[in-house]
């Protein structure tokens, strides 16, 4: 049939057939939930893993059972992008060529920029975090550092890729040199495909997110002890509260949601042995944080402080005065984060947007493997125009905290 690619159901699976060419972290993570989902705004709970401390070299349980402590998290499908094209009766005239490049092709751009956006910005709930402020990561080393700190956390080997920005994409796949053979950093330098290096599946993007450190100072120290919390207590959200002093007083935007610290004494464990890795846990804020006229701020923070049970997270709950240290940068600095994830550190949702009928009305809605399109046609009887949107609808969501780290430039 004549001019049948300007359907909506031809637009709609051409649109999602490009899309979903053109993710990187959105063809990556986790997307199993989007069955789960109903109308915009619809929120669904996600059960996170279940740990158990369990018993050895004694097979008698008498007296000894361990409860289900599980955890939901809250997954919300709230986020929509619409492209409406108006499209004159000349227009539609056009070849596939030219309709694919003037229609298609854009609004696979907003789309993808959209999505790979959105994904991006949960960088903020990782609390793992690697690499010098200000330097951009360049070697083997730097990118299995990351990989070594995710395998202490317990994260499995199977599925983890990375997500660089273009300076440290640039830098790492002129260390192939030393690597790999002549034609796999040929292809780095000239495709910028870093391929499978340090246990990641690496990747570019320009999507890659930049973190801009609070505006702090002092000498920040942990104010009293004994602030650690139970799983039961913190389950539901993964964070706590953490009362902190010391800081220059009276500063707006002291710490910034993103910004990692450090605690002197409180070693990041094995989350299966429960032993300390040897390196500090790092701690991430999780919303911005002022201090009073005192220098007090109390913070909130993840992972939550707990240090003992099948959910461990600390070799040990901090003392009073236990020293701060702020990892993510100097004060206002800007830095570009590099993703190291497993699959199901992320989430990505889509569902069919509930399309009125009526009069004059032409509409599809198609799904690919990643994300669904629905495409509407109308026309203005009085201009000959045609107006076709594009929608879609879609959540994001951080599910597992503990299955991503970051690498900083």
């Amino acid at each position: 049939m004549a001019n049948d690619f300007r359907t909506p159901s031809a637009i709609a699976q051409e649109t999602i057939m490009q899309l979903e060419n053109e993710l990187v972290m959105g063809n990556k993570v986790h997307t199993d939930f989007s069955n789960e989902f109903v109308t915009v705004g619809n929120t669904i709970q996600v059960r996170r893993p279940t740990q158990y401390s369990g018993q050895d070299d004694n097979l008698d349980i008498t007296g000894y059972r361990e409860d289900i402590e599980q955890a939901t998290l809250p997954v919300k499908m709230n986020r929509t992008v619409t492209i409406p094209i108006k499209i004159g009766a000349l227009e539609r005239t056009l070849d596939f060529d030219r309709w694919n490049e003037d229609v298609i092709q854009p609004a696979v751009i907003k789309m993808r920029d959209r999505i790979e956006t959105e994904l991006a910005s949960l960088y903020s709930d990782l609390y793992y975090f690697t690499g010098t402020p200000g330097t951009v990561p360049a070697t083997f080393k730097a990118l299995g550092e990351g990989g070594a700190i995710m395998t202490d956390g317990g994260v499995p080997n199977a599925g983890r890729f990375a997500v660089h920005g273009t300076d440290a994409s640039l830098e790492l796949a002129d260390g192939l040199k030393g690597v790999y053979v002549q034609g796999t950093a040929k292809t780095a330098f000239e495709e910028a495909k870093i391929g499978r290096y340090a246990k990641f599946d690496n990747y570019e993007s320009v999507h890659a997110p930049t973190h801009t450190v609070g505006d702090y100072g002092g000498t920040p120290l942990v104010k009293g002890a004994s602030q650690n919390v139970t799983y039961a207590a913190s389950k539901d959200t993964g964070t706590q509260t953490l009362v902190t002093d010391g800081w220059t007083a009276s500063k707006t935007g002291l710490l910034k949601k993103g910004d990692v610290f450090t605690i002197a004494g409180v070693f990041a464990v094995n989350p299966i042995s429960k032993q300390s890795t040897g390196r500090l846990q790092t701690f991430v804020v999780k919303a911005d944080a002022d201090s009073d006229g005192t220098g007090n701020s109390t913070l909130t923070i993840a992972p939550a402080i707990i240090t003992s049970g099948a959910y461990q997270t600390v070799s040990a709950a901090p003392a009073d005065n236990a020293a701060i240290t702020v990892k993510s940068g100097a004060a206002n600095a800007s830095h570009k984060q590099s993703l190291l994830l497993h699959p199901k550190a992320f989430t990505l949702v889509t569902r069919p947007l509930d399309i009125p009928n009526g009069a004059g009305l032409r509409t599809s809605t198609k799904s690919g493997n990643r994300v669904t399109i629905s495409v509407t046609e109308f026309a203005d009887g009085n201009t000959l125009d045609k107006t076709v949107r594009l929608d879609m609808l879609f959540g994001v969501a951080t599910i597992d905290d503990r299955l991503g780290a970051r690498l900083t430039s």
